[in-house]
């Protein structure tokens, strides 16, 4: 991995350490363009929810255990 890489991704750190969940697993799925986070592995959601701005919140007995980022890639550009 390239010095430009890992320097592109310095940023994010302050806001991965603010979370409350200190394990995060993410898939990106560039033909569907759907980015998974999940907080807990293995995770068997039970329930969830769709919010207005297209992300689904995964929940396994009331805890959410991971999101899933709908259009991913035009998060990006906004």
């Amino acid at each position: 991995m390239a010095v430009a890489e890992i320097e592109s991704m310095l940023p994010f750190v302050p806001r991965f350490l603010e979370m409350p969940h200190k394990r995060i697993w993410m898939t990106y799925d560039e033909e569907a363009d759907v980015l998974y986070v999940n907080f807990k592995k293995p995770s068997h959601a039970d329930d969830s929810e769709l919010t207005d701005d297209d992300i689904i919140v995964r929940y396994e007995s009331g805890q959410m255990i991971g999101i899933t980022i709908l259009n991913a890639s035009k998060r990006a550009e906004a």
